[in-house]
């Protein structure tokens, strides 16, 4: 019998909305499918929970802050064409922005421009957590530009 691993917090569940044209082998959080206190779900199916207790992380909306403790995160993961066109389906959630961070992850696109402050997921996922004051050990054990990404922002 397999049991099912211990949520580590009674804050609501980190949710994930991964775009279906995104590859896993690439995705930033794939490392947090199976801890519990993530929700991963492929767009377009729905989020199975309600989520008027969230927040959203893009860009334009008021900065996160210790005030959003309480409340739950909801990620769109993909490129930002592709994020962007999942926005539209989460507008019912309230948007937040970083502050300015850096990213350390190459970006390549000859086609599409990154948004200014634009981040790898999983980047946006640890800065977050780090203004909510939640525990970041291992968020980003896995991400091969660890060390570039936290000497930049001078969290080295």
């Amino acid at each position: 019998m397999q049991s099912t691993p211990i949520r580590l917090t009674d804050r609501p569940r980190t949710v994930i909305v991964i775009h279906p044209r995104e590859r896993r082998s690439k995705c930033s959080v794939e490392p947090f499918r199976k801890n519990p206190d993530y929700l991963f779900t492929t767009f377009p199916n729905p989020v199975p929970i309600d989520l008027s207790n969230y927040v959203r992380l893009g860009i334009g909306g008021p900065v996160l802050s210790e005030a959003d403790d309480q409340k739950g995160l909801l990620l769109l993961d993909g490129t930002w064409k592709r994020a962007a066109s999942m926005e539209p389906f989460y507008s019912h959630v309230e948007l937040r922005s970083l502050p300015p961070v850096r990213t350390a992850y190459p970006r390549k696109s000859e086609i599409f421009n990154d948004p200014e402050g634009g981040l790898a997921t999983v980047e946006a996922l640890y800065t977050a957590m780090r203004i909510l004051g939640r525990d970041t050990t291992g968020v980003l054990e896995q991400y091969y530009w660890k060390q570039g990404f936290l000497e930049l922002n001078g969290w080295a």
